[in-house]
Parts: structure tokens; C-alpha cells; sequence
């Protein structure tokens, strides 16, 4: 594993992870009240199957991980614009963007803002372009939750089926470390959405991997980001619920293998 840091500007820097030397770039993008670190386990098992194949790349987004935690700057436009710097960074003209909840809405803008770029989307249990408007009491406690363990250990629960208890932990030390403006600024982001009329421009293979999610279940998906993706399919997987790929990474990184080795060289 290698790790690095690209300054974004004179507030920012990105750190990244790089797994692998293999000949196809994918990167992951992780969601809201998280960091990379989400996709550990998931790594460990496409690193097992695919390790001289891929180079998987793992950004810790602005305000998360080991990344600088600016006070604003938490958008779609910069988050895919962080994304293109750490790309150009590293030589990687075209990529696989694999990307969970707010990470596959990112994804997903990505694709449609600049579909030169991509050359295959996996969005596990992504936030729809449209955003997703949630209740007032889902609402201010998600908004809420920056700094607050006990606030994150309750969304947890509500959104995860499966989750173990010892990575229920992790990704609780790891939410501890997101930026209190982070959490509220990203949630207003993807709550929000607003590029619904750009998803035709997305040319790229779509594979969208939906759970017993019980905010984003799998008719919502469907009508929502695959229909409106030209080249987009749906995959279920039952049983876990929205962190799919920390509740079952292996199950996970099937998913992925078996859509990289659909896209042939």
C-alpha cells in the first residue's frame, strides 16, 4: 500500500491510499460521517482475488479521515473536482469510480459531468441524483450528529442489518473524526442533489447494488438511478442493509469483480 497527499489549495490537502499496481484504476468514494477507512474490509477482499490486476485507489474525502478539514467546500462540484486533482495526481485519465451512498451520488456527477473520465460506475446503495428529503425528526438528527457518538451509533442502527459489533465500532472511531462542518454541510449536499436532468449524459457501464437498505430499498433505486442511466443494471443483495460494504464486504467484492471483468480490457 502506498499512501499520498495532493494540496488542493492553500486550506486543503486529500490524503489517498493506493492498493495494488494492476493496470485498471478504481477508485472508491466513501459517504456521509465517514471515511475511506469504511471500505477496509471490502479492500482486503478485492485485494485477496485481484491484487495484480487493479490499482484501487481511496481518497479520504475533505473534512474526513486524514484529509484537512476545511470549514466549507462541501458541494458536489468539489468533491468531484478533489476527485479529478488526486486522478490527475496520479496519471489515471480513466477510471472505475465505485461509490457508496453520498460517494455514488458524487460518483454519479462525476460520470455525468465528465464522462470521459469514467469508465464504469458501481454505486452501492448511492443517493439518487435527486437527493433524498428526509423526515424533520431523520433530518435533525442526521444534521446533528457531528461530534456525537451516540447520534451516529443511532443512525447506525437504523440503517445497517448486519453490521458486526467490532466494525460497528470502527466506524464509529472513524465518524468521531469528521468535521462537525463536514457532517452538516455534505448532509445538505446530498440531501439536495439537484442533477437528475444530467443523468442521460452518463455513457458509462452502471452497475447499482441495492440492499434491504431501509432508506434506499431496491424499488427506489430502480426508478430512481437506474432507470434514468442508459447503460445501468440492478443488483440485489440481500440481507445488509446500507453499509453494504462493511456489513458484507465479500459478498461486496464479488459484486465488483464479477463488473470489472464484464468491462473486459
Amino acid at each position: 500500500m502506498i499512501t499520498g497527499t495532493v494540496s488542493i489549495d492553500a486550506q486543503v490537502t486529500l490524503s489517498y491510499r493506493v492498493i495494488g499496481s494492476g493496470p485498471r484504476d478504481v477508485f472508491l468514494l466513501h459517504g456521509w460521517m465517514v471515511s475511506g477507512a469504511v471500505y477496509d474490509d471490502f479492500l482486503a477482499a478485492m485485494a485477496a482475488c485481484q491484487a495484480g490486476e487493479l490499482r484501487l485507489i481511496v481518497i479520504d474525502q475533505r473534512g474526513t479521515g486524514a484529509s484537512s478539514k476545511p470549514e466549507s467546500g462541501y458541494t458536489l462540484d468539489r468533491y468531484a473536482a478533489d476527485v479529478l486533482a488526486v486522478a490527475d495526481a496520479l496519471g489515471s485519465r480513466s477510471f472505475v469510480v465505485v461509490g457508496h451512498s453520498m460517494g455514488g451520488q458524487i460518483a454519479q456527477w462525476l460520470a455525468a459531468h465528465h464522462p470521459d473520465r469514467v469508465s464504469g460506475l458501481v454505486l452501492l446503495c448511492p443517493v439518487p441524483a435527486s437527493g433524498i428529503p428526509l423526515p424533520d425528526d431523520a433530518r435533525g438528527l442526521f444534521r446533528g450528529s457531528g461530534g456525537s457518538r451516540s447520534a451516529q451509533q443511532t443512525i447506525l442502527g437504523l440503517a445497517c442489518k448486519q453490521l458486526d459489533e467490532a466494525t460497528r465500532e470502527r466506524l464509529l472511531d472513524d465518524a468521531a473524526g469528521v468535521s462537525v462542518a463536514c457532517v452538516q454541510q455534505a448532509f445538505d449536499t446530498w440531501t439536495a442533489g439537484g442533477f437528475s436532468d444530467r443523468l442521460s449524459a452518463i455513457r458509462s457501464p452502471t452497475l447499482v447494488v441495492a440492499t434491504d437498505d431501509p432508506f434506499l430499498p431496491p424499488a427506489f433505486l430502480l426508478a430512481a438511478v437506474v432507470k434514468p442511466i442508459a447503460r445501468a443494471r440492478l443488483a440485489i443483495l440481500p440481507g445488509p442493509g446500507h453499509y453494504v460494504q462493511a456489513e458484507k464486504p465479500r459478498e461486496t467484492a464479488a459484486l465488483v469483480q464479477a463488473f470489472l471483468a464484464g468491462l473486459g480490457g
